[in-house]
């Protein structure tokens, strides 16, 4: 249980922030812990599009090895993610 949490926090980061490096333009000032929100949404729901769409039954790995494509969407996710957090709290630079 510990182990997953753990998991979660450290993937939501890793992706929180290539989701924001990923976003398109200069509006994507948000705080630290709304980019992990934002990476762990883009884990779970990343996740759960790309096994729908390619009919993967075994939502852990849908090939034999590092699943490149699940991870590519889940950063989409997380990107998406991100601009929609900007745009709703609507926090600009300073």
């Amino acid at each position: 249980m510990i182990g997953t949490i753990i998991a979660a926090l450290v993937g939501g980061t890793i992706l929180g922030v290539l989701g924001k490096l990923v976003a398109p333009g200069g509006r994507d000032n948000i705080p630290l812990w709304l980019t992990v929100v934002c990476g762990i949404g883009g884990m779970f729901i990343g996740s759960y599009v790309y096994a729908a769409i390619f009919n993967c039954s075994d939502m852990n790995n849908c090939t034999n090895g590092v699943d490149w494509w699940r991870h590519l969407w889940q950063v989409v996710v997380a990107a998406v993610l991100v601009v929609i957090a900007a745009g709703i709290t609507g926090r600009k630079r300073a």
